[in-house]
């Protein structure tokens, strides 16, 4: 969003109108409902509607909206972005416990990481739909999960950031609060270093 026209909603929101905070939920839901998407496990996702995770974000938004970054747009987004994410973890602890022991079971029988190299594991794995390589998941999961936990923390979100929650580079500098030039760099060097290790797995088309 071009900063120099902010949007409508800004000064309100400044003054914690949550009619303000409505309107801005709304002109971000399908980047927040990308963020879900991405951020949510997999087996949990049959249970959890996207649309109950961000109705659930955008209360705890309304509550904590006393504490939103109204710097800019930009900084409104990144607060809501972090929300989204909070609420994902804390939904995710609740549902567990109270499905009992046949989810957890699923959940630990996944194998998948609930970080970020487990998101991305998870989502380039499901490019693969062909059954003959159905049986070859766990050892694509295991060998991607080498290759994403042997970069920099900050390389590894920075490529969940740009590529699957389809951030700016300005975006992700911000919520990594480094600089743009880092973010950027920082990006390429992951995207080689995924795209090496994949070499070796026919199985994905990785054109990035």
């Amino acid at each position: 969003m071009n900063e120099i026209s902010q949007p409508a909603w800004l000064p309100a929101l400044r003054n914690q109108d949550n009619r303000a905070l409505s309107q801005c939920f709304d002109e971000y839901r399908s980047r927040l409902r990308q963020i879900v998407s991405f951020r949510l496990n997999p087996r949990l996702s049959t249970r959890m509607d996207t649309d109950d995770v961000l109705q659930e974000a955008y209360l705890a938004a309304a509550q904590r909206l006393e504490h939103c970054d109204t710097t800019s747009a930009q900084s409104v987004f990144i607060w809501l972005r972090l929300i989204v994410q909070q609420t994902i973890v804390d939904l995710h602890r609740k549902h567990v416990k109270a499905a009992g022991r046949d989810v957890q079971r699923e959940v630990r029988a996944d194998r998948t990481d609930p970080g970020t190299s487990g998101c991305i594991a998870s989502h380039l794995i499901a490019q693969v739909s062909s059954p003959s390589m159905s049986m070859k998941r766990d050892e694509m999961n295991t060998r991607l999960m080498q290759a994403l936990n042997q970069m920099e923390a900050t390389d590894r979100e920075v490529l969940a950031l740009r590529h699957f929650e389809e951030l700016t580079n300005n975006e992700v500098a911000e919520t990594l609060q480094i600089s743009v030039k880092a973010a950027s760099i920082r990006y390429i060097r992951a995207l080689k270093k995924l795209k090496t290790a994949m070499d070796s797995l026919t199985e994905f088309k990785m054109d990035w």
